[in-house]
């Protein structure tokens, strides 16, 4: 899920590190896949460990190139960068599974947050284990991990549906599916989309507490918790939204 960059608090820890804490290439593990969380937001938020990986990695498969480009002249990186992204993900993946069965050690990195995550990583992840090689994710920034501990709705149980469908046909269907859990439930959408899908949403679940963040980490951060209908109402009034947006959905009710 692409959000744009911005420089945090971090800048100073990262410095340090680039000086004298980074780790030598020799301790990562060869033949291995590192999954690697890059900032949703703000840049503060990517950790050592990352840019360690990072570093040390052989290449960094990167959905945007140009995009993973800026996040690595924060960090003072020169890895090389190599596109994996939906276009190329099934050509690639059987080459990059034999890189890795050859020795080499590659990172992989969305355009921020989590890879493997509603992510064209996924299905890369998934050839690794079948061929046996080893898959390491260092943990960091997630958007629907972020909006969902930020809304104020219910964490104990959550399911996450990435982007609804497109056709209404089968977002229905998938509504349908989703509307008996009585677990927070959290989507990703489009700005351009957003404030039709709160209005299916509040159609569908008047009775129901709803979210909306987005910009997360970002200047202009917003978290919005209210009833669905009047969720859908505040984001028909606004004459445009900016930004990658989160749209949570409070559980159902159970007797």
């Amino acid at each position: 899920m692409r959000q744009g960059m911005r420089q945090g608090d971090g800048s100073s820890v990262l410095l340090a590190m680039r000086q004298k804490n980074r780790p030598p290439v020799s301790s990562l593990q060869p033949a291995t896949l590192y999954v690697v969380a890059t900032p949703i937001g703000n840049l503060g938020d990517l950790s050592p460990r990352a840019v360690a990986v990072l570093a040390g990695a052989d290449a960094i498969l990167a959905e945007d190139t140009r995009h993973t480009r800026k996040l690595l002249t924060y960090a003072g990186l020169h890895t090389p960068l190599e596109r994996f992204d939906d276009a190329t993900t099934a050509a690639k993946t059987p080459q990059v599974v034999e890189r890795l069965a050859a020795g080499e050690t590659l990172a992989l990195v969305s355009d921020a947050g989590m890879p493997a995550i509603s992510d064209p990583g996924a299905p890369l992840v998934a050839a690794c284990r079948d061929a046996g090689l080893e898959v390491i994710a260092v943990p960091g920034p997630s958007a629907a991990i972020t909006a969902l501990a930020a809304s104020g709705l219910p964490t104990h149980a959550y399911y996450f549906a990435g982007f609804p469908p497109r056709k209404p046909g089968k977002r229905a269907k998938l509504l349908d599916t989703l509307e008996p859990l009585a677990a927070t439930l959290v989507f990703y959408e489009s700005p351009q989309r957003v404030a039709k899908f709160a209005a299916e949403l509040a159609a569908r679940f008047p009775q129901r507490a709803g979210a909306l963040a987005r910009e997360l980490t970002k200047l202009h951060e917003e978290v919005l918790r209210l009833p669905l209908p009047k969720l859908a109402a505040n984001l028909a009034a606004r004459p445009s939204i900016k930004g990658e947006c989160v749209i949570l959905v409070a559980p159902a009710k159970t007797r």
